[in-house]
């Protein structure tokens, strides 16, 4: 089950934890380009939401963080 557009709104816990962790993983990666390009796009142009990167932040921070709590169990 793949999250659709991830990096436009924040990760519900309840969705992340249903997630295995080879799709956080891949979710993981999808964020993390998507965060490589908007600070790319922010240095050559304006952002018309400047709040994303914030969102991404966190939504990162939420996968990692159930990556560790699987880790863990």
């Amino acid at each position: 089950m793949a999250l659709k557009d991830v990096e436009n709104k924040p990760l519900r816990p309840a969705l992340v934890r249903e997630l295995s962790v080879d799709e956080l993983k891949q979710e993981l990666a999808k964020l993390e380009e998507a965060q490589f390009r908007l600070r790319f796009r922010s240095a050559t142009e304006a952002i018309e939401n400047p709040m994303q990167f914030r969102m991404i932040r966190r939504n990162i921070a939420r996968i990692k963080t159930m990556l560790k709590e699987k880790a863990a169990t």
